[in-house]
C-alpha cells in the first residue's frame, strides 16, 4: 500500500444529537465455560466522537467521562487496554503517547499519513506495535515500550491495518492496505498466515485470546474499501481463522461491533433507539450479562472495553 495509492479523503459526517445518559444495569445469567461465574463487566470503556476535535474519552459508571485527548487529523490512534494511555501517529511519522497530562514522542519513522495504519497496544498496556516507513505492507513492524525504550523489529507481517493484539501476547491480526484479506502474525515465529474464510475486509476490531478467532468487518466484492478510518460502528463477523468458518453471534438486534475480553468472553455492541447495549457472551455463546451504554455515546465509536 504505497502512499500515492491510498485515498485519504475524509468523509464528512453530520454531528448527531446528544441524548441524556442511561443507567447501567448488569445481570449475570449463566456461568462461564469454566463453570464459575466470571467477574461481571463493569462498563468501563473508551469512546471517540465525530464532534469537533474528535475527542476521545474514558467512561466509568458512577464517575462519568474523562477526556484522554483528541484524535489526530491522520486518524492513526489507539487506546491502551487499561484505558489510561492514548497513542497516535502524526503525518510526519512520529509516535506519541499521552498519559494523563503528560505527552511524549516515543518513536520516529512510523508510517504516517495512512489512516488504517494505527498503532496497537500490547495486552498489558506496556508496549506499542506500529508499521514503519512509507510502504506499510512491506516494511518492518516495530515494537517499543510506552516510555520510548527497547525499540525492536518484530518482522515483516502481511496485513498491518487496524492491528489487534491477542491477550496471550503472541498474535497480531490486521487487514491488508488493499483490503484483500486478513493475516495473523505470530510474534514467536515471525510468520504471517492468511486467515481462512475472509476474502475482503476493511477493519479488524478484536482477536480472541489465543489468536484463533477474529472480529472483522467483511466486504462484498462490490463494496468500496473506504479510506481506512476507524468505523463508528459496523456489522461484526467472527471468523475461525484456521477453519474459515464464520462463528454465529447469537444476539438479536443490529450489531455494531464486538470485542474479545482477555478471558475469552465476547462483548457485542447492539444499537438501540436511545442508547446502545453491551451484551456479554461466554465462549459457548451463552449470554452472561447486559449493560446499557450512556446515551451520549450512541453515535460514537467504541475503541476499548476496559472492565
Amino acid at each position: 500500500m504505497k502512499r500515492t495509492a491510498l485515498a485519504l479523503a475524509i468523509t464528512a459526517i453530520a454531528r448527531l444529537a446528544v441524548l441524556p445518559s442511561a443507567a447501567v444495569a448488569t445481570t449475570a445469567t449463566t456461568t462461564g465455560s469454566t463453570g464459575t461465574a466470571p467477574k461481571p463487566l463493569a462498563g468501563v470503556a473508551v469512546y471517540w466522537s465525530w464532534d469537533k476535535g474528535h475527542p476521545i474519552s474514558r467512561y466509568e459508571p458512577g464517575k462519568g467521562f474523562t477526556k484522554l485527548g483528541n484524535a489526530t487529523d491522520a486518524f492513526q490512534f489507539s487506546v491502551s487496554p487499561d484505558g489510561t494511555k492514548l497513542a497516535w501517529i502524526t503525518w510526519g511519522g512520529k509516535l506519541h503517547v499521552r498519559t494523563g497530562g503528560k505527552e511524549k514522542v516515543v518513536a520516529k519513522g512510523a508510517a504516517g499519513g495512512f489512516p488504517c495504519a494505527t498503532p496497537v497496544w500490547s495486552p498489558d498496556s506496556a508496549y506499542l506495535a506500529y508499521p514503519s516507513d512509507s510502504d506499510v505492507d512491506a516494511s518492518p513492524l516495530m515494537i517499543v515500550k510506552a516510555d520510548g525504550t527497547g525499540a525492536r523489529k518484530a518482522g515483516v507481517p502481511r496485513g498491518v491495518c487496524h492491528l489487534a493484539w491477542s491477550a496471550d501476547g503472541r498474535h497480531l491480526a490486521g487487514y491488508t492496505g488493499e483490503t484483500d484479506g486478513v493475516y495473523i502474525f505470530d510474534l514467536k515465529t515471525g510468520k504471517s498466515v492468511r486467515a481462512k474464510g475472509i476474502r475482503l475486509a476493511n477493519h479488524v476490531q478484536s482477536l480472541s485470546p489465543d489468536g484463533r478467532r477474529v472480529v472483522v468487518r467483511t466486504l462484498s466484492p462490490t463494496e468500496p474499501g473506504g479510506d481506512g478510518l476507524w468505523p463508528g460502528g459496523f456489522t461484526p463477523t467472527v471468523v475461525d481463522t484456521v477453519t474459515g468458518k464464520w462463528v454465529p453471534i447469537p444476539v438479536k438486534g443490529t450489531k455494531v461491533g464486538a470485542f474479545y475480553l482477555p478471558d475469552g468472553r465476547l462483548v457485542v455492541r447492539v444499537l438501540g433507539r436511545t442508547h446502545n447495549t453491551l451484551v456479554v457472551l461466554d465462549s459457548a455463546g451463552r449470554e452472561l450479562q447486559r449493560l446499557a451504554e450512556p446515551a451520549r455515546v450512541r453515535n460514537q465509536g467504541l475503541l476499548q472495553i476496559v472492565s
